[in-house]
């Protein structure tokens, strides 16, 4: 991103202007919309508060609080003034490697919430999971942080320790961790893999500066052992560098098609960005899985390949995160980051959906007054109106598609708990990070200790009982019919031994082996030969099947026409 350096000029205009009368430009206009008289009118304010307010404050301080202020009253927790250490705070957070917890986080209703922890991450360890809401950080509250304060806050030497308290939706009292602080790595492409019927399956984690080669390497591993489909999964994805997001968008469409488009007020912020090769796969269908921790560039690829009808997208309707950011240097190396334009699809949807809208559920947070609930409440009667409201648009075939913010799925298929699963999360819900503890020593332990396992072994009932008998030991009380009965249990045992045995890939192998998702992408993907014949085969699969397509709770509403026909 480049710096803004080009400040001095008008600077030196705006001095030149008022030390010349620079109040005549606007003699005769109302108090209220001269801005000399505005400016005049803060600095008497900060002199009077400076001078007589009856705890001492110094000029500066207030300063800095008049522009925090603005800045907050935009609405936009993108837009902040950073010092020089929160601007290195940024610098080393976009490098790739970094000492911290490994968690995605953004902030939604004055709250920070985790978007995802990365995998094998010291915050996934512990057991935080995307949707936590961050409610204090070293017993201080986290409401109205920005995203930079918290990188700075959680950001640590290696080794070191941070505690911090969550709000979990579902769980009444806040949940405390302790989490050890360790380099962190980032690796896009985590797993690779072909399933039955020659579907290939491929999940991409993150758009760094590798991303676009390691997921094509990736794709032409898989074809080479036989796989003649794809799954495209990016649902713990939040995104990353523009960059990459484009180019990886690149690989499934042909030359000239428009990947993205940017809109801003000023002319230097509205870009488009095309295809510049030819599709690299093409005439191979393509699924797409998304979710709710989807985000930002990963919003950027599905709303592309979906508008271009390249690929079939599945799950649920992603974050929501479509803004632009620019840094600008203002004097005393302060660094100005300021939300400037907006994300469009090629059909014209921008991806940004609007604060407070479709966000994290609010959880019950100790001290929660009854106006806060009061206020929950409102919120999510104004987000059902909003998006009773959703408008329409076109896919270059035609197909309704839905806007609003965030990329709706044609697909939603739901990813959730049994009741025999839900009655487990409740029984530990005030010891989920012991229960996480030892759910990862238990399966350590196991793999070192039967060497002969191989991939794919059978989760015995012997594997089940021992971790049991180590959570009574450890006092994590849970009723013996309640653990056997939740499937949740044999696919977290069974992809913890086998990431410790085998690899992460392994692992993630296990969790998905009966992945809802995964598995109506693969049986789609089974049947169609064509990217033409998997979308035909959609109607059919979602009514047989009891599922909902992406774009019927827009039917009947007016349809906007794409500006990219």
């Amino acid at each position: 991103m480049r710096m803004k350096r080009a400040i001095i000029t008008p600077v030196m205009v705006a001095v030149i202007g008022l030390a010349s009368g620079g109040w005549l430009l606007q003699r005769g206009v109302d108090p209220s919309q001269n801005v000399y008289a505005q400016a005049r009118l803060l600095e008497e304010v900060i002199r009077h508060v400076s001078g007589r307010f009856v705890d001492e404050t110094q000029p500066d301080q207030l300063y800095r609080m008049a522009i925090d202020g603005m800045l907050d009253e935009l609405g936009d927790p993108h837009s902040v003034l950073m010092d020089p250490e929160d601007y290195e705070d940024l610098r080393v957070q976009t490098h790739g490697e970094y000492g911290g917890l490994g968690i995605e986080i953004d902030v939604r209703d004055g709250w920070l919430t985790v978007l995802s922890p990365l995998p094998g991450s010291p915050a996934e360890q512990v057991g935080l999971q995307a949707g936590d809401r961050i409610i204090r950080v070293e017993g201080e509250s986290t409401k109205d942080w920005t995203t930079d304060k918290a990188v700075s806050v959680l950001r640590g030497p290696k080794g070191s320790t941070v505690n911090i308290t969550v709000s979990r939706v579902g769980i009444e009292a806040p949940i405390p961790f302790e989490v050890t602080r360790d380099e962190i790595s980032i690796t896009p492409v985590p797993a690779a893999y072909v399933l039955d019927g020659n579907v290939g399956y491929v999940e991409l984690l993150v758009f760094s500066e590798t991303a676009t080669r390691d997921l094509s390497a990736a794709i032409d591993r898989l074809r080479q052992q036989g796989a003649r489909s794809l799954i495209l999964d990016m649902r713990r994805n939040t995104g990353g560098l523009l960059d990459e997001g484009i180019s990886v968008a690149d690989l499934f469409l042909e030359r000239g098609e428009l990947v993205l488009e940017t809109r801003g007020r000023s002319r230097e912020q509205n870009q488009v960005f095309k295809a510049a090769r030819p599709d690299q796969y093409a005439g191979m269908p393509v699924a797409v899985l998304i979710g709710q921790r989807s985000a930002s560039a990963t919003e950027i690829v599905a709303g592309a390949l979906q508008d271009h009808d390249r690929a079939l997208l599945l799950g649920e309707t992603s974050f929501g995160k479509g803004s632009v950011q620019t840094l600008y240097e203002l004097p005393g190396r302060n660094i100005l980051k300021l939300t400037t334009a907006r994300w469009y699809t090629p059909s014209g949807r921008s991806i940004q959906k609007p604060y407070g809208v479709g966000s994290t559920p609010v959880a019950a947070a100790e001290g929660q007054r009854e106006e806060d609930r009061a206020a929950a409440d409102a919120a999510r009667s104004a987000d059902a109106k909003v998006e009773a409201d959703v408008p329409v648009y076109r896919t270059d075939a035609g197909r309704e598609v839905l806007g609003g913010g965030g990329i709706t799925p044609d697909l939603v298929v739901m990813d959730t708990l049994s009741d025999a699963e839900q009655r487990l999360v409740q029984a530990i819900r005030q010891d989920v990070a012991l229960f996480n503890s030892l759910l990862y020593r238990y399966a350590v332990e196991y793999a070192h200790a039967n060497p002969h396992l191989r991939p794919g072994f059978p989760l015995t009932e012997q594997m089940l009982s021992g971790f049991y008998e180590l959570l009574r030991r450890e006092g994590l009380e849970v009723e013996r019919e309640v653990f056997d009965e939740a499937d949740l249990i044999r696919r977290r045992l069974a992809n913890e031994i086998s990431t410790a045995r085998f690899s992460r890939e392994e692992g993630w192998k296990r969790l998905t082996a009966d992945d809802p998702q995964v598995l109506a992408a693969a049986e789609l993907l089974r049947s169609a030969s064509t990217p033409a014949e998997l979308f035909a085969l959609l109607p059919r699969y979602a009514e047989t099947h009891g599922l909902t397509l992406g774009s019927e709770s827009g039917s009947g509403l007016e349809t906007r026409q794409s500006a990219h026909p």
